[in-house]
């Protein structure tokens, strides 16, 4: 029986033209080009021919300069040229078409990027948005960090490769010289400096610890504002709280809760009516700071209480991992509200922040159980419910958390034990990440390589600057939604998959107040 077709001709698939050309002008210097006696059915399957390089004109719409579209055979050059030739339509073949955005910058970066992911390279490292402020391994962006820092950060000398994209320096060394520049620092504001402080030396930790005593230096900061002549509130104020956050982050990397009230702050500072009264304008704003701690921080916790109250039953074993406020709020007001129930209380190192909540449990009458992560397994069987606090809750259902959170919730799901997480909604956000990787925070690699009160064992101590061996102590991790049964926030109890409605309705009301 004869075939019906004619058999296919090996072609090269590396060849691949994106845009127009004209089958009129083939190039001899390419194999497949050079063939002009092929079949028909050939030259369907065979890739057209190449043009050669066009030169760019030196200047596009937007003040775009030449050397951003220096890429061969593509760009609003090509586009031009098959418009304005005289070939007809029918004679032009199209092997993919992208779609050109208008003229100027973004648009060009578009057709850039698009016409990059069809050739199967590297989009373009530009983007529409604003660029990740974690590239520490940019030499680059390193030095000029250091050039405006305020905080003498030493560079760590045995870094991971891993995460050379966070910064890692020594520590202990940045308290004693803050401490000596403290009359050096003119236009740093002293509520924002002892915030600082307290965040370099640990005083202050948790999210919501930490936020609201941002808030309430920025209270301070408003207060004591005077608009200098020739200036307006709007502008000077929003660029001084900028340079304040920048002093903050220095003294460690702001949480995601830190990142939303930031953003709430400066968004009221934006909408403040310019013919308003200087001291007007800062009663309002002070209310409206205020505003945002009771509602967002101390309401959304009671709210939090009252939902999940309702979850805990007499006869209840609860594991808690760490030291969560929300979760701790929650143990405490069903205790007064004479459920029976018993408390297990899960730790780990380098920390143990779950002594101090074991402590002010005890000292409330409640039974208590204590362990360390390692023993998770063997006590997970009698366990009824897992209560967790996260540090922000992201858009696609992960949470993040402190590290070992995940580690938890994957062991309660194995043990068909529903994990609930307390969370407010001004921690969430609209971000996506899969992993504890491209975003995370690193302690001190030197308290893990010690043991508090064990002198004998510390085998480790002293071996942090051998090059030979690095030491990474990871502050958060991502724990994905499948092993969340539900989130508890202040707008009421969701599963994972309606975070991202909690994240709309809240940046809706976000924008209104």
């Amino acid at each position: 029986m004869e075939s019906r077709r004619n058999p296919r001709a090996v072609v090269d698939p590396k060849v691949r033209q994106v845009g127009f050309f004209t089958s009129s002008q083939p190039d001899s210097t390419h194999p497949i080009a050079s063939d002009s006696t092929s079949s028909p059915s050939r030259n369907s399957l065979s890739p057209p021919p190449r043009l050669p390089r066009r030169r760019l004109p030196d200047a596009f719409p937007g003040g775009v300069s030449r050397d951003l579209l220096m890429l061969p055979g593509v760009g609003m050059d090509s586009m031009a040229a098959a418009k304005s030739s005289s070939v007809p339509p029918s004679g032009l073949t199209t092997v993919s078409v992208v779609n050109m955005p208008p003229p100027g910058l973004s648009g060009i970066i578009s057709c850039l990027y698009c016409v990059l992911s069809a050739e199967g390279g590297k989009a373009p490292l530009v983007s529409s948005g604003s660029v990740a402020s974690a590239n520490y391994d940019d030499e680059s962006r390193v030095v000029k960090a250091k050039r405006r820092a305020v905080v003498k950060q030493t560079e760590a000398k045995n870094r991971v490769e891993l995460f050379r994209h966070l910064p890692q320096y020594e520590h202990g060394t940045q308290l004693p010289d803050l401490e000596t520049k403290f009359f050096l620092l003119d236009p740093m504001h002293p509520a924002v400096y002892k915030v600082g402080l307290q965040y370099l030396s640990g005083d202050i930790s948790g999210g919501n610890a930490r936020c609201i005593a941002m808030l309430q230096a920025f209270q301070e900061v408003v207060k004591d504002y005077s608009t200098p002549p020739e200036k307006t509130l709007n502008r000077d104020l929003t660029a001084k709280i900028s340079s304040y956050v920048s002093f903050l982050i220095e003294c460690r990397p702001l949480s995601v809760s830190m990142g939303n009230a930031i953003r709430f702050v400066k968004n009221r500072i934006a909408k403040l009516p310019i013919m308003l009264f200087e001291s007007e304008a800062k009663a309002a704003l002070q209310s409206d700071i205020q505003r945002f701690i009771s509602e967002k921080i101390v309401a959304a916790d009671k709210a939090i209480v009252r939902h999940a109250v309702t979850k805990i039953r007499d006869g209840d074993v609860l594991l808690t991992y760490g030291s969560p406020s929300a979760v701790e709020m929650v143990l405490l007001q069903a205790h007064e509200l004479r459920k029976k129930f018993r408390v297990l209380v899960v730790d780990s190192l380098p920390k143990l922040e779950g002594q101090l909540l074991l402590r002010r449990l005890i000292k409330r009458g409640i039974d208590c159980t204590y362990t360390h992560i390692n023993a998770i397994s063997y006590v997970m069987h009698e366990v009824t419910k897992v209560f967790l606090g996260a540090s922000s809750v992201l858009s696609n259902g992960t949470v993040y958390s402190r590290v070992g959170t995940a580690c938890v919730a994957m062991v309660a799901s194995a043990f068909r034990v529903p994990v609930l997480v307390c969370c407010e909604a001004y921690k969430f956000h609209e971000r996506v990440q899969l992993d504890s990787i491209c975003s995370n925070e690193l302690g001190d690699p030197n308290v893990i390589s010690k043991v508090h009160g064990r002198g004998g064992i510390n085998y480790l101590d002293g071996l942090t600057n051998n090059a030979n061996l690095q030491f990474l102590n990871l502050m958060y991790d991502a724990t994905p939604s499948d092993y969340i049964s539900m989130i508890i926030t202040d707008y009421g109890m969701v599963p994972p998959t309606s975070v991202p409605v909690i994240v709309r309705e809240y940046q809706k009301e976000h924008l209104l107040v």
